[in-house]
């Protein structure tokens, strides 16, 4: 068998040790790129192959034989080939016997077959440890590098020592293996690489319905209403104006959800007089989705700071400023400063700036990167305290807001003033309309839709 120098490749074995030897069944794209890894590693590689005279673009320093012949030079064999070609495993069953198996393979589709390949592959060599392992690694991750892709490894199996032998594999390869028990965990493990952001699909349908429900109950208000009312053609808002409506109130509505759970499961917990028996299965999947919940409740923050900061530059703001500074001008009058107005108004910009920013500095902690630096005591600390400073500053913010204009108490302006306000730390768009008409003597009933 060809070697390999050191200098080829950089061992992570002792080189006084003996290489063991690992043997691979098949040599498609990743069977190369793991035996490419294995051989960096410090492995002896030997591919098992139907047609060993045509296999090419293998690795350097790797063998190939027929099946029989590899599975001789090994007592752990991968098989890196798909479940519609094990047949030709119980012709070895023999020679496989006793020997670990490792099963790497991936279905087309969620549950396609009634049992998982790994459970299927031990029926046909009932002989044989087999153990499920390197399914969620793909080959660009092997050749590119753990440091430039996921390192975790699934394994499971039903023999231990087997099992221990390939985590050891996978260490040394410079992965994390994670231990998910009996082979009965392989079907949950094939099914990982199909799945599609399963802890995102509640987040983002939630936060689609509340968009789509504010934003024609929006559009009914401020659009068609005026329309059918006065003939008035609103429709430029829903570009920019009623969106930013949106975004906050949203943001807000599933910053909240991110917290209810929480008080339900400790009302709940309260109630049974125990706390351990299982929450129902809703609340279980509404707590584990609280944190899709607050990245998509700071995504929706983050757009509203971007929509509001576009308000100065937009058509109708500049026509509007235009036109009541040229009004002033030709009356020859101009606005008296009021220095409480102005404090009310810095204020409650300022504290909606310090609402976005707290909401920043909690979407940072539970980032995992972050997070797993902290202990529970400093976690705890900064999602609860920094929450409820959160929202202090939420209601302090609307009352300045109710406070910054008498004009804004009349029950229409009212009425409109809270639902745009509740939103509270992320609706600052307000302020900046409210700015506006202030400044341009506008009543506030006929310029709150900037």
């Amino acid at each position: 068998m060809e070697k390999t120098s050191t200098d080829a490749f950089p061992f992570t074995m002792n080189s006084s040790e003996k290489q063991e030897t690992i043997c691979i069944f098949g040599t498609g794209d990743f069977g190369r790129s793991l035996a490419l890894k294995m051989l960096q590693c410090g492995y002896s590689i030997v591919f098992g192959s139907r047609n060993p005279q045509k296999s090419s673009l293998l690795p350097n320093g790797a063998e190939v034989l027929s099946y029989s012949e590899a599975a001789r030079k090994s007592d752990i064999i991968i098989i890196a080939v798909h479940r519609e070609h094990y047949g030709f495993l119980t012709e070895l069953t023999e020679v496989l016997k006793g020997k670990t198996l490792v099963d790497i393979s991936n279905n087309l589709k969620i549950n396609q077959y009634p049992e998982s390949n790994a459970e299927y592959l031990a029926q046909l060599v009932p002989g044989a440890h087999v153990v499920k392992a390197f399914n969620t690694i793909s080959a660009w991750a092997l050749q590119s590098g753990a440091l430039d892709a996921n390192r975790q490894v699934f394994v499971c199996g039903n023999d231990s020592k087997a099992k221990q032998r390939v985590m050891d594999i996978v260490r040394t390869l410079g992965l994390t293996p994670l231990d998910q028990g009996s082979l009965m965990a392989a079907k949950e493990i094939e099914n990982y690489p199909l799945q599609l952001f399963p802890m995102w699909k509640f987040p983002f349908y939630l936060s689609a319905f509340l968009c789509v429900f504010f934003f024609f109950y929006c559009v009914i208000r401020d659009v068609i209403y005026p329309y059918v009312n006065s003939g008035k053609d609103s429709t430029f808002r829903m570009a920019i104006s009623i969106p930013n409506r949106v975004f906050p109130i949203a943001a807000l509505t599933l910053l909240a959800l991110v917290y209810l759970p929480g008080v339900i499961a400790a009302i709940l917990q309260l109630y049974r007089g125990t706390k351990y028996r299982r929450f129902p299965d809703w609340l279980d999947h509404w707590m584990l989705c609280r944190k899709q919940l607050g990245l998509v409740a700071l995504g929706f923050a983050s757009l509203h700071v971007l929509y509001t900061l576009v308000i100065p530059i937009r058509y109708y703001v500049r026509w509007t400023m235009k036109n009541r500074t040229i009004t002033q001008a030709t009356a020859k009058r101009e606005d008296p400063f009021s220095t409480s107005t102005a404090w009310l108004s810095d204020s409650y910009v300022a504290l909606g700036i310090l609402g976005f920013f707290l909401f920043v500095l909690l979407g940072i902690t539970s980032l995992p990167s972050v997070s797993n630096t902290v202990n529970w005591r400093e976690f705890r600390f900064v999602q609860i305290f920094i929450m409820l400073l959160h929202f202090h500053r939420s209601v302090t913010k609307i009352a300045s807001e109710t406070r910054s204009s008498p004009k804004m108490l009349n029950s229409g302006t009212k009425r409109h003033c809270i639902i745009v306000s509740f939103p509270s730390w992320a609706s600052h768009a307000k302020t900046a309309d409210y700015s506006w008409s202030h400044r341009c003597e506008y009543r506030v009933k006929s310029t709150n839709n900037y």
